[in-house]
This record gives structure tokens, sequence and C-alpha cells, in this order.
């Protein structure tokens, strides 16, 4: 196929173009770095069946001549701003990076007659359940941040237009991913507070704050194999490991894995470690693994590999 990865200089989308080329199919990006970089794409420059535009997806009279130009078949929208305490302090990032580049999107495809659409949501569209089981018909969806906001009203516009356009899509829901390529989160402050100070780490919140951690290279194997074959209409999962991997214990393995001792850990103290933290989270996973997938790592094991990553 001729595929369009949207976002696709990012930590999930340059490792979804990855398995996309050494599958054979043909591969456009677009992004203007807000989240990704260059450097996440660096090793595809003059790489066969391999297209980027270094444009915003927020202008969709650019977005239109792309979408003429190239035919897509698949649209994979891994758009959006993805640092949650970055649009915390500016909502406007998030109307535009994670709301607008949505509707755009969905606009082309429509005028284009794409019907193929992936879409990565989160976990943060439930809100703070305080720590119930959510599976994918929980309600009432009360997202905390104007992250899980923004990617709930994305749902909800992509529902729109899959029924009025008859678009076959496909919605994962996934926990913090992390893994190669990086960029933020907490194992990325946590090794940079360390590179800084070896004695001390600041740690947001109470440190018992506990969430599924998703490698990257579950989760593009996953849409991987789901891509295929989607019925006319909405496919929806929650996608991740049974574990968790609480905030303390992340800490411990930076340390363990950085070969240090006697670090003091500083705690900030409450619930949450910033206003829109959703501190305690667990999925119910019983329709992906029905499917029959399942993650290849742990949360524990997810973690501890992205640390020797990043470091």
């Amino acid at each position: 196929m001729k595929v369009l990865v949207a976002g696709g200089a990012g930590f999930i989308g340059s490792n979804l173009i990855d398995a996309l080329l050494a599958e054979g199919h043909e591969v456009v990006c677009i992004d203007n770095y807000c989240i990704g970089t260059r450097a996440n794409i660096a090793h595809l420059k003059g790489a066969p069946r391999f297209g980027l535009y270094e444009q915003d997806l927020t202008d969709l009279d650019a977005l239109k001549r792309v979408f003429e130009r190239e035919q897509f078949e698949f649209v994979f929208h891994m758009a959006a701003n993805s640092d949650i305490q970055a649009s915390a302090k500016n909502p406007l990032v998030e109307y535009k990076n994670t709301y607008t580049t949505t509707f755009n999107l969905l606009e082309c495809m429509r005028l284009y007659s794409v019907k193929n659409l992936f879409f990565c949501s989160t976990s943060a569209v439930y809100g703070d359940a305080m720590g119930a089981q959510v599976d994918e018909n929980y309600a009432p969806m009360r997202p905390i941040s104007y992250y899980g906001a923004c990617k709930l009203g994305c749902e909800g516009l992509i529902s729109a237009f899959t029924y009025m356009n008859g678009l076959r899509t496909l919605i994962f829901r996934f926990p913090n991913v992390i893994g190669p390529r990086l960029t933020h989160g907490v194992i990325y402050d946590f090794v940079r507070k360390l590179r800084a100070d070896p004695h001390h780490l600041e740690i947001l919140g109470d440190g018992t704050q506990c969430k599924p951690y998703l490698h990257v290279y579950d989760l593009v194997e996953c849409i991987m194999r789901f891509k295929n074959d989607l019925p006319q209409g909405i496919t929806l999962y929650n996608v991740g490991d049974e574990t968790a991997t609480s905030v303390t214990r992340i800490a411990e393995i930076v340390v363990e894995k950085m070969g240090l001792s006697d670090v003091e850990f500083q705690y900030t103290g409450g619930r949450g470690g910033w206003k829109g933290d959703v501190p305690v989270f667990h999925y119910a996973l019983d329709r992906i693994h029905a499917a029959g997938w399942r993650a290849g790592m742990s949360s524990d094991e997810a973690v501890a590999k992205t640390v020797e990553a990043v470091l």
C-alpha cells in the first residue's frame, strides 16, 4: 500500500515507519517536528519507498495538496502533542496539534476518498477512574487533562467521519508508551536529573503513582497485526499489559542501570505528579486478548529496556 504516517518523525511514528517499510509498503511522512525530531528518521534519508513532507498538519490547504499528489490508501494518524505537562501550561498546543490535526486529516480523507484509518488514542480519555479497571465501554468518560479531552474529542470526530464516509477505522487506547527514540517522560527526566546530580533525585508526587508501561515494539507489532482486513466502521481496543510499574520502582531501575548507589529520593508529595496526572490506572484487556494479542514485555521489562536505550 501507499500510506501516510502523520507525525512520522515522532517516537511511535518513526518506529511504525520502520515496520511498514520492512513489510514492503510505500510510506510518506508528514511532520513539523513540534514533538518529533529529524534524528528519529535520519536513517531513512534516501531510502526507497520513503517520502517526507516537512510541514504543519494544521495547514489544511497544504495538506490537501499532499493528498491530491500522493493518492494514499491508508492513513496512520500518530500526530499529537504527547507532552501532557507542556499542554497543561498552554491548552492551545493541544487544540492545535491534537484536535485540529485530526479534523484536517479526516477532511482530506473525505475529499480524496481514503477509506482506511489508524488512530492513536490514549488511556487519558478515561480520566481518573480512581484505580477501577476500565474496559472499552467504560462510562462516563471524564478526562482530566487537556490532552485526554482533545483525544476524546478526536474520537468523536472520527466516529462521525467514519459513519458518514464509510471508513474502516482502527483505534487503540494505550497507556504510557516507552522505548527507543523516547524524547520526554519520567524515564527521560530521571536520567537527565541523575546525570546532573547523581546523589539526589526529585520525584514528582509521592512515588506511589502506578501505571502500565507498554514498549513501543509491542505497540507497533500490534498495529501491524490488526491493520489488515478492517471491517467497515470502528474497531476499538485497549492495548497494554496487565502489569504496572510505580514511579518509585522506575527510579530504582534507572539508578540500577546507571550504576549509582546511595541516591536520595526526594518526593514533592501529593497523589499525582502534576495537575492532570492520573496517579493509578488499570486496563481491562479482555477484548484484545480474545483477539489473539498479548504484550511481549511486562511493564517492568519495558521500563528496563527503555532505560538502557535512553542511556
